[in-house]
């Protein structure tokens, strides 16, 4: 069967986060820190750390779950007894933008998103947002990629996390596509994983040249390398 579709993860795949530390539960403390300073919340150090050990309980790396509690329920669960009349919204777009994030697109990722489609491939993306983060703000941070995809779907779009294929399926849908006729190209263990339950192959990109094998059917150090598997092997 004939690859048809090329689908992306893409924190790690087609972009980064700078200066990011190993997992994002890391940054809540001082987030929360600065919102209470910034937006004049009056928040007691009790407050405050009740606040932050619910939003630690909702991330997946403390807690593995694969359903994706849109932002509202997390941090409305989160700020659930704080008196205040600041919109909920308001609130989660300070507590993200205390993190300070800076993005960095990879060289090779929107050469390669544009070669796949002058090539007639359908070009997507299944991929994981952080938890609580609005897709909205999400997608702000490589928006330059966004019309190069065919198709876009997030954990919140479709209300699963990789390594749930649930985005996968919908992409499959879409297109009238069979698994064996997409591949996923991601960098983390889950992604291989998302491929291998939903029943396509996978593309691990491996940036570090240290040995990692994740049970994914490739490996390339660049993602120009994509277009050499297809080209040898369908």
């Amino acid at each position: 069967m004939k690859i048809r579709a090329v689908v992306f993860d893409i924190g790690g795949t087609l972009m980064e986060y700078r200066d990011m530390p190993y997992v994002w539960f890391d940054y809540y403390e001082q987030a929360f820190a600065e919102i209470n300073k910034e937006l004049s919340l009056g928040l007691s150090e009790p407050e405050l750390a009740r606040s932050l050990e619910i939003l630690r309980e909702y991330n997946p790396g403390v807690n593995y779950r694969e359903i994706d509690w849109p932002p509202e329920k997390i941090f409305g669960d989160a700020t659930a007894g704080w008196q205040t009349d600041i919109p909920l919204e308001k609130i989660i777009d300070a507590f993200f933008g205390a993190m300070h994030l800076r993005s960095l697109i990879y060289p090779e990722s929107a050469e390669v998103l544009r070669g796949l489609r002058e090539r007639g491939y359908v070009v997507g993306t299944y991929t994981n947002v952080v938890s609580g983060m609005p897709d909205s703000l999400h997608k702000s941070y490589f928006g330059e990629l966004l019309p190069l995809f065919d198709i876009y779907v997030s954990s919140c779009s479709c209300g699963f996390r990789k390594p749930n294929p649930r985005g996968l399926k919908i992409i499959a849908e879409k297109y009238g596509l069979a698994p064996d006729e997409m591949i996923f190209v991601g960098d983390e263990k889950k992604d291989p994983e998302t491929a291998r339950r939903f029943g396509c192959k996978s593309v691990l990109i491996n940036r570090s040249g240290e040995e990692r094998r994740f049970g994914q059917d490739f490996t390339v150090g660049d993602l120009r390398e994509i277009f050499g598997i297809l080209e040898k092997i369908f």
